[in-house]
């Protein structure tokens, strides 16, 4: 099926067939940011993995063991190609991106973080990139800073310099706001913490399913497979090699060993040092397929049907005097946040679920970052390939409702 116009633009109702859960009925899912839809492409490769392919890896020298090791090993391949990665075994499958960051915190953070030291994150982290560095600065007396942000939701990056000193050992930063929407200048960020000596974590969840990422030269780079298409229960964490070799493993126990006796036992070679257990294979292997699918829609196009998906829905909320939008940053992922007036976040998205529109409401894992905002709560609604301008005016249309709902 083409899934593009001649013009390279997305063709979101040829999109949205690929998806069983869109199919016949009405759904306006605009909660992509929470998690990603599956398309047929994913769901076949892993219901054919566990009727023709099922056996655990890395144990067998039968042939269907090979054939799951190299499916497995196939899917690592697929990631670090997506990410511009400079070779497979860099490429660590985890439960999650917060389990990721996680592995980084234990492995790396306990080991390197010392009193006096310095961790730096901004005022937009989800929890899943500052609980973490809370833990790490409580256990080892290092002090936690942050980066400040402006009344448009952007980093103040000209004040980096001098915020990153030489105690500084880590700046951990997203991507790309799951509650703001902004795209924050990795590049930039990454320049200065080297030029000081620190290490830089990445939050790429919000960005590598949306747009074409690279990791460049960020040390640690994290993100989920259920937000790209993927099944759950699938991260990614990719890292420096001389990182991932210094490092001690995060979990212990099998086939993430070389050589056990009763004295002792060494690790085994990346990127399995980091995976102990039977993984998720397949897990893994739809991981690959939702990345096969992505790639044939091209990542380009991606970003640009998000682009102009998500200032339509900024023009239309605008006309509603009672809406009010979060963060007006310079470049925008494909996320807007807002209220309306006199209506609380968790009202407004039950009624908006009586039309099945469905949108988050809460503080979307980044409490501290509302807080600062001065609101307790919010609703968002966040695009993706499957995204219509047409889910948008639904939007709209029960948002009108809900202000007759509550006389606002």
């Amino acid at each position: 099926m083409q899934r593009t116009t001649d013009k390279g633009n997305i063709d979101a109702d040829a999109i949205r067939r690929d998806f069983p859960i869109f199919s016949g009925r009405k759904l306006v899912y605009l909660d992509s940011a929470a998690t990603s839809q599956k398309p047929k492409h994913v769901i076949e490769a892993m219901k054919s993995y566990y009727e023709r392919t099922n056996a655990n890896v890395h144990r067998g020298v039968y042939k269907l063991s090979e054939e799951a090791t190299q499916a497995y090993e196939d899917a690592h391949r697929k990631v670090a190609q997506f990410i511009g990665a400079d070779s497979w075994d860099q490429i660590i499958f985890t439960r999650n991106a917060t389990e990721a960051i996680n592995l980084v915190a234990y492995s790396w953070g306990l080991a390197n973080v010392r009193k006096g030291d310095e961790i730096l994150v901004t005022r937009m982290e989800h929890h899943s990139n500052l609980v973490p560095w809370q833990f790490v600065a409580k256990r080892t007396g290092a002090k936690l800073k942050f980066i400040e942000i402006d009344k448009d939701g952007n980093l103040e990056l000209d004040k980096l310099d001098k915020l990153i000193t030489n105690k500084t050992k880590l700046v951990a930063v997203t991507h790309v706001s799951n509650v703001l929407g902004t795209i924050n200048d990795i590049e930039k960020i990454t320049k200065i913490a080297h030029q000081k000596g620190a290490r830089v974590l990445v939050d790429a969840a919000q960005s590598v399913p949306h747009m074409p990422v690279r990791v460049g030269d960020a040390d640690f780079v994290v993100f989920s497979g259920h937000k790209m298409c993927g099944p759950t229960g699938i991260g990614v964490l990719y890292a420096k090699r001389e990182l991932l070799e210094k490092m001690e493993p995060f979990l212990y126990g099998g086939d993430m060993i070389s050589k056990v006796t009763y004295e002792g036992a060494e690790w085994n070679a990346l990127p399995w040092k980091f995976e102990a257990g039977t993984p998720n294979i397949a897990g893994g292997v739809g991981m690959g397929a939702a990345i096969d699918y992505l790639q044939s829609i091209g990542m380009d196009n991606v970003r640009a049907h998000e682009i102009e998906l998500t200032e339509y829905a900024i023009q239309k909320l605008s006309k509603i005097k009672e809406v009010t939008i979060y963060g007006n940053p310079k470049e925008r992922g494909g996320v807007v946040s807002f209220n309306v007036s006199g209506v609380h976040a968790h009202d407004l998205a039950s009624v908006l679920d009586d039309d099945k529109v469905c949108v988050r409401a809460g503080h979307h894992c980044a409490q501290p970052l509302l807080t600062k905002l001065r609101i307790g709560a919010c609703a968002r609604a966040s695009f993706y390939i499957y995204s219509t301008r047409e889910d948008v005016d639904a939007l709209v249309a029960s948002i009108e409702r809900v202000k007759k709902v509550f006389g606002v």
